[in-house]
């Protein structure tokens, strides 16, 4: 099965940055039997090797302008504070627009800030993406091919953008299973504050916290599952997540205030004994979660 579009028919992908998204990408397609030619790079020559080795890419590139020059797309699943860099290296092999460029990251002011800085516009053939979904394991041996599966990823191209381009995108997605919705950058950026980022970072601060008291050991050793649910999260790659905290900055803080607000409410309720105010609270985020996973269900199902 190819991945292309009538409009714009592709058959070579290039991968910047094997970690976890990009090389379960990459395995993705290979266990749906796409015939698209993967071409490789990494900072890192071991996992370039390993990517190789487990056959998720056809070849490794070390030249970044090597594998744009001969590639129909290019995913960037890089840190997005190092995106502004990548542009500027890439930028010479894009110049023809041949190549349909797009990235990964959690952030997406942030890209359209780094090619406006590097190109002077956001360019046609620059469709910024967001796969929601991942894991607290990072690296290529993290990699999993049904990583996509029923999950989404949020496209966010401008009023410039070429529509074909945009069609190839959402093409190379669906093919692993994604489901593909298009977003202002702006907004992105407001919900996956609210929706991913400040839960990152309340359970960041919950398990720093935690570790700083002086019974750390007592607290850890006897935490039950609600408190391995709540922290998995912050397992997570710390590099990764201090780029896109300050990336997405003033939204998380919107977010977080709008959160601190609420909880002082709930901590008066609390100091005062007045269940009947806890219980509402709690009913509600009740209704709210019960929602949430039917949604999660009818989606999956």
């Amino acid at each position: 099965m190819t991945v292309s579009t009538p409009e714009r028919p592709f058959a070579t992908l290039g991968i910047v940055g094997l970690g976890l998204i990009g090389a379960s990408l990459a395995a993705a397609l290979r266990k749906r039997e796409s015939r698209l030619r993967i071409l490789g790079a990494d900072q890192s020559d071991a996992t370039l090797a390993r990517a190789l080795e487990l056959g998720y890419i056809d070849e490794g590139c070390t030249d970044l302008l090597d594998l744009c020059r001969r590639s129909d797309v290019v995913v960037l699943a890089v840190p997005v504070l190092s995106l502004r860099n990548v542009f500027e290296q890439l930028a010479p092999a894009l110049a023809d627009g041949r190549t349909v460029l797009t990235d990964v990251g959690s952030v997406k002011g942030v890209v359209r800030d780094a090619a406006e800085a590097v190109f002077g516009q956001v360019p046609a053939w620059l469709v910024p993406g967001h796969p929601i979904a991942g894991s607290e394991f990072s690296g290529v041996d993290a990699a999993n091919p049904d990583l996509y599966h029923c999950h989404q990823v949020i496209l966010t191209p401008g009023s410039d953008t070429d529509p074909t381009a945009t069609a190839c995108v959402r093409a190379l997605w669906e093919q692993v299973e994604a489901t593909v919705q298009l977003m202002t950058v702006d907004r992105h950026d407001e919900v996956l504050a609210a929706t991913s980022h400040l839960p990152h970072l309340l359970a960041f601060a919950l398990v720093d916290s935690l570790a700083q008291e002086s019974e750390k050991y007592e607290i850890f050793h006897y935490a039950a599952g609600g408190f391995r649910d709540f922290t998995r999260i912050a397992a997570s790659d710390p590099t990764m997540w201090h780029d896109i905290f300050l990336a997405n900055d003033q939204a998380t803080l919107d977010v977080l205030d709008r959160y601190m607000d609420h909880l002082h409410t709930v901590r008066a309720a609390l100091a005062a004994g007045d269940g009947e105010a806890l219980h509402t609270v709690f009913r509600r985020a009740k209704h709210a979660r019960d929602y949430f996973s039917r949604i999660l269900d009818e989606r999956t199902g």
